[in-house]
């Protein structure tokens, strides 16, 4: 499809795209979603934690939200994503990945942007358990990342499935992570370098013969992070081998369901070849909408409710 011009237009004050996105990330607040956790066990043995808001009429409808790295299914991209779709009378389940819940997970694997297979597990479980006949799928930078792959490496997705919404995509993940390297993204880098350390440091404790103290006290950027653990953990050679095997850049022509991607052109993590222009313009059913604001995750709009969030309602309906 071609490209979609965008109507968002921010106030003035979240034009920059740093401010919006530290803004939506630190004070953005989504009051009144009710969660109820359900726990499911993976094919491993491992668990994923998942957070189910309802809408006020019973419908057998749902979408499934995937957050970012280091996010959770409280973070308010994904509450107030749920709030919205419970409000137009579709379900919501937020997905926690592996270690994000609160929990440390079982493993010494977690969670990564190409980690497929526990989407597929998450899916197989809401159909075979749950009697939704229309499945939407909206995902955020890691997650987004995710569906996206999910949906082109395999040549059929179960029919429930009838569209997908992505924002803030990191489609080419050795580009994203060369941006999240530089001086302007300096400070983000260090606060998730931060987050990932500190959880490694806990998983340590349960798996000295897989990881060592030394080997923790070495990392000092998240492609150390990526070298170390990430790759070795989830059966990758290195991180550039984790970076080309997980980009969804390469899946994208072979998507064949409705999906839209979002990318705010001022987004700091995004190198260009996460705008995959030639890609929607080839692919009848990929959508591509590049506005000119939003950061990362940024998508400030009217009344609490983020752009981006309109956006997947509307395109979602499209689908009815």
């Amino acid at each position: 499809m071609p490209v979609i011009e965008s109507k968002y237009k921010p106030s003035f004050f979240f034009k920059k795209g740093f401010i919006s996105t530290v803004y939506s990330g630190l004070v953005r607040r989504v009051k009144d979603v009710k969660q109820k956790r359900e726990r499911i066990t993976l094919f491993d043995g491992d668990f994923i934690d998942l957070d189910w808001s309802f809408s006020k009429e019973k419908t057998k409808k749902l979408v499934i939200l995937l957050h970012g790295l280091e996010g959770n299914g409280q973070r308010p991209y994904m509450t107030g994503a749920a709030k919205l779709f419970n409000d137009s009378d579709i379900d919501a389940v937020c997905v926690n990945f592996r270690g994000c819940s609160g929990e440390d997970n079982l493993k010494y694997r977690s969670y990564h942007s190409g980690a497929t297979e526990d989407l597929d597990a998450i899916i197989t479980h809401i159909i075979s358990e749950k009697e939704y006949s229309e499945i939407y799928l909206k995902g955020i930078s890691l997650g987004a990342n995710m569906i996206l792959k999910y949906l082109g490496e395999r040549a059929v997705v179960p029919s429930q499935i009838k569209a997908a919404v992505t924002a803030s995509v990191p489609c080419y993940l050795y580009g994203s992570a060369k941006a999240l390297h530089t001086f302007k993204n300096k400070l983000y880098h260090d606060r998730f370098l931060k987050h990932l350390v500190n959880r490694l440091k806990n998983k340590q404790q349960h798996f000295k013969e897989d990881l060592s103290i030394k080997d923790i006290a070495s990392i000092k950027t998240l492609f150390d992070f990526d070298n170390l653990y990430t790759a070795k953990a989830h059966g990758f050679k290195d991180a550039l081998d984790y970076y080309e095997k997980c980009s969804c850049l390469q899946f994208l022509p072979n998507i064949k369901i409705p999906a839209l991607i979002i990318n705010a052109l001022n987004d700091s993590f995004l190198s260009p070849e996460c705008y995959p222009v030639k890609a929607a313009k080839n692919n009848r059913y990929l959508y591509l909408e590049m506005p000119q604001h939003g950061g990362h995750v940024g998508f400030v709009d009217k009344k609490g409710v983020y752009y981006n969030e309109k956006r997947a309602l509307e395109f979602v309906k499209q689908t009815y």
